[in-house]
């Protein structure tokens, strides 16, 4: 038996569910941007918040932030590598953080997107401080500051360049 069969064999059904969550139902495995490709299950979450007041949407989007982190917990003890690639629900459940208070448009979306994976590959300070933390709370605040950073820049485009374009 290798290792890997080694690993799934103790792992629990519970831990089977975080891996599922973790990877993004398997789109952490994917081969190239494994984030990038995680963080588009966070489009459906921002759907998810349109009809909530904005209060309502930074309490949904804060639920999903502290969700994230025992489910990015369990899985880094089963991968036993800190922050593994495959575990992508840092991404996804932080994304909506980003959206909070912004109408549901395609260009926002795209925005929202781009500043969101650039501040989480950029990690500016605070963010690169923050993922020396250990466990679910490593992986997930840095995501988190990443958010808030494109949430700042999403704000300043939809109020510069987007809200004129609409209201026309």
């Amino acid at each position: 038996m290798n290792e890997t069969e080694a690993t799934r064999a103790s792992v629990g059904p519970m831990q089977r569910v975080a891996v599922f969550l973790a990877t993004g139902a398997g789109f952490g495995y994917s081969p190239v941007a494994s984030g990038t490709v995680g963080t588009l299950w966070g489009i459906p979450l921002v759907w998810a918040m349109q009809g909530f007041p904005v209060w309502g949407q930074a309490v949904y989007a804060t639920a999903l932030t502290l969700l994230a982190i025992p489910i990015c917990h369990a899985a880094e003890g089963v991968f036993r590598k800190k922050d593994d690639g495959r575990i992508v629900a840092d991404e996804y459940l932080t994304f909506p953080v980003g959206l909070i208070g912004l109408p549901f448009h395609p260009a926002l979306l795209v925005f929202a997107f781009v500043t969101n994976r650039f501040f989480d590959i950029l990690k500016p300070p605070p963010a690169a401080q923050l993922q020396r933390l250990r466990g679910g709370l490593g992986i997930v605040v840095d995501d988190l500051a990443a958010a808030l950073y494109s949430l700042i820049l999403n704000h300043l485009f939809y109020q510069l360049v987007l809200k004129a374009t609409l209201s026309s």
